[in-house]
């Protein structure tokens, strides 16, 4: 039997088998692909390497899909958050502190809400006190409209609603809105 090079193999020599006797000469038949030494061509691993280089562009362009798409959902949770803790905070005051707000919690009103017209309040005089604040990218504007009379004292409920607007990306912006009723504990009613 010859090896590749074309050198000689040495015949195997007998070796015992079972008792004392000699099986006869034992050869390794070895399939072609373990004998070939061929590989793969140049051109054969370049355009594996193409195929390969898509590939891997491909899935980045996936992973930064999948990053835009979580840090919209992060930031509409914020917002979610944001108004929900504004709405409750509104629930929690006295009613006769419902168009004031201590945004810090030090028991100081730093906003005073407004029917005048101005800022985000659409139109003087119409019953809908409206206040506003911006935090990381996220506005944040609120409502009380006073419902069965023009003042706070008079009136017999009040819906309050809260729109968060957060960015989504190139430009463009999404908004919710929660809201709930609150009633005047101390409303008598018209007859």
């Amino acid at each position: 039997m010859n090896n590749k090079a074309g050198r000689k193999m040495s015949a195997a020599r007998p070796v015992p088998f079972g008792k004392g006797r000699a099986a006869g000469p034992v050869s390794i038949v070895l399939p072609p692909a373990f004998v070939a030494e061929e590989g793969f061509s140049l051109i054969e691993v370049m355009l594996a390497m193409v195929v390969l280089a898509f590939a891997l562009l491909g899935s980045m362009g996936m992973f930064q899909w999948a990053d835009h798409g979580l840090q919209v959902g992060a930031n509409g949770t914020h917002a979610l958050a944001m108004a929900t803790t504004r709405l409750e905070a509104k629930r929690a005051v006295s009613w006769d502190a419902l168009l004031t707000d201590d945004l810090d919690s030090d028991g100081r009103p730093e906003i005073e809400m407004r029917d005048d017209g101005a800022g985000t309040d659409a139109e003087a005089g119409d019953g809908v006190y409206s206040a506003s604040v911006e935090d990381g990218g996220i506005r944040l504007m609120w409502t009380v409209e006073l419902q069965q009379g023009p003042s706070l004292r008079t009136a017999g409920s009040a819906v309050i609603q809260v729109r968060a607007s957060y960015p989504v990306g190139r430009g463009k912006r999404r908004e919710l809105q929660v809201g709930t009723l609150r009633a005047n504990p101390r409303y008598l009613g018209a007859w």
